[in-house]
């Protein structure tokens, strides 16, 4: 029994010794009672807080200065910049932190965006006009082309205009032809006249029919394209005219002419000039497929040319080809285009530009004020104060240096234009900052 005792009494004071100790242990580090009997040594050698910790961030917001051209740069007072010697400026660490929590609007310092040198622009509706440039090579009116033939049998005896190229104006000589057709039929003009004299050509039977061959005879030579002026001096004259002048039916550029054409017998229908007129010209371009909803006909270009530097052409579209060509894609049009004092000629290249309205009162701002990610597109909102928002938009036609917002906009708002991403560093920065702070006051508080 004595040594039962003796085992009972050893193990009741093992299990004491262990409860005190444990009791001392929580007493010690734990601290129900906030004595920190041990908190002074713990903290001073190993950095340990057995208290409540007091966040020296918490109370007070904390004041840090950095330069507006090296962002990276933080210090804890007022100074220069070490890299560019410019003033820090206050960057406070309650609005930074404000800022990162408040969705994805970015808070910049006045003075910071200043430096930045942010653009902005108003969203506006007006009209949108795009842009068309092409190219093109002049070529002759088709509907001012005229063939120079015959209408009877005869040879040509003397030619007045013997180069390709030279100009004529209307009812210039070109050649003089002799023909028995044109002789025989002057001859019955000429004896039906005199015959007719002889008689009361409205009482008699006789001079009735002689002003009728008069009358046919002159109709004839009208049908064969001789002018009512030489057939006038035909009858004034009273004598044959052995050879006729065969005049320009209008004035141009001759753009064919038959080789060796002087005592050449020629036919009825044979191409013996071929003139073009160039008071108009034609300037031949080539548009793609998404083009041809904004160009027509009747629409407008502006035309210019490196041989004449400075001058704009204004012409408009007069015939669209029925359809596109399958190599190219393109679809061919025909500009018509005043050309005073004939400068323009046929072959010469020229830039052609179109401004079709593309979107009526649409919502329009610069292009450069959209980013474009590759699937989404994004603007930087001004909201003031300092305040950014980045939006994405909904874009729609895009020329001359603006595009139609489609959704995302409203008329009055402010864009940013330029420094966009600038802004982006900036709210990536202040990211960096918080993180910066924490790093800072982290052996303090922990």
């Amino acid at each position: 029994m004595t040594q039962e005792s003796s085992r009972g009494k050893g193990l009741l004071q093992a299990l004491l010794w262990i409860a005190l100790s444990f009791a001392t242990f929580y007493l010690l580090f734990f601290d129900p009672w906030g004595l920190h009997p041990v908190d002074g040594w713990l903290q001073a050698r190993l950095g340990y807080h057995t208290g409540e910790m007091e966040m020296s961030h918490g109370t007070e917001e904390e004041q840090l200065w950095t330069c507006p051209m090296h962002p990276h740069i933080l210090e804890d007072g007022p100074g220069e910049c070490p890299i560019c010697e410019m003033d820090l400026v206050p960057i406070n660490t309650g609005e930074v932190d404000q800022a990162v929590r408040q969705d994805s609007t970015v808070h910049i310092n006045p003075a910071v965006v200043q430096n930045m040198n942010v653009e902005t622009a108003i969203v506006e509706r007006r009209d949108l006009n795009q842009e068309i440039r092409t190219v093109g090579y002049l070529e002759y009116d088709q509907e001012r082309m005229v063939t120079v033939t015959t209408k009877y049998s005869g040879w040509v005896e003397k030619v007045y205009v013997n180069h390709v190229g030279e100009p004529v104006e209307r009812g210039q000589p070109l050649f003089e032809i002799y023909s028995p057709e044109l002789v025989q039929t002057e001859q019955e003009l000429l004896s039906a006249i005199e015959y007719a004299k002889k008689f009361d050509i409205t009482s008699t039977e006789a001079g009735r029919r002689a002003s009728a061959l008069a009358d046919s005879a002159r109709e004839r030579l009208r049908y064969w394209d001789i002018s009512s002026e030489q057939i006038d001096d035909l009858e004034r004259t009273g004598e044959v005219f052995r050879t006729l002048q065969v005049v320009a039916p209008a004035s141009g550029l001759v753009m064919k002419r038959i080789n060796g054409l002087e005592g050449m017998a020629v036919r009825p229908g044979m191409e013996v000039f071929h003139i073009a007129d160039l008071r108009t010209i034609w300037l031949s371009v080539e548009i793609f497929e998404h083009q041809i909803a904004e160009i027509g006909l009747g629409s407008k270009a502006e035309v210019e040319l490196t041989y004449f530097p400075g001058d704009v052409f204004r012409g408009i579209v007069r015939y669209v080809e029925p359809e596109f060509s399958p190599a190219t894609r393109t679809l061919r049009m025909k500009i018509e285009i005043p050309n005073p004092g004939r400068k323009l000629r046929a072959g010469m290249f020229a830039t052609v530009r179109f401004h079709p309205t593309a979107s009526k009162a649409a919502l329009v701002v610069p292009t450069q004020a959209v980013l474009r990610t590759g699937q989404r597109n994004i603007v930087v909102v001004d909201l003031g104060d300092g305040r950014f928002a980045p939006r994405e938009v909904t874009t729609g036609h895009e020329g001359g240096g603006d595009v139609e917002i489609l959704e995302g906009l409203q008329e009055g708002e402010r864009l940013v234009t330029s420094s966009q991403f600038l802004i982006d560093s900036e709210s990536s920065l202040q990211a960096a900052v918080q993180k910066m702070i924490a790093n800072r006051s982290g052996p303090e508080d922990h």
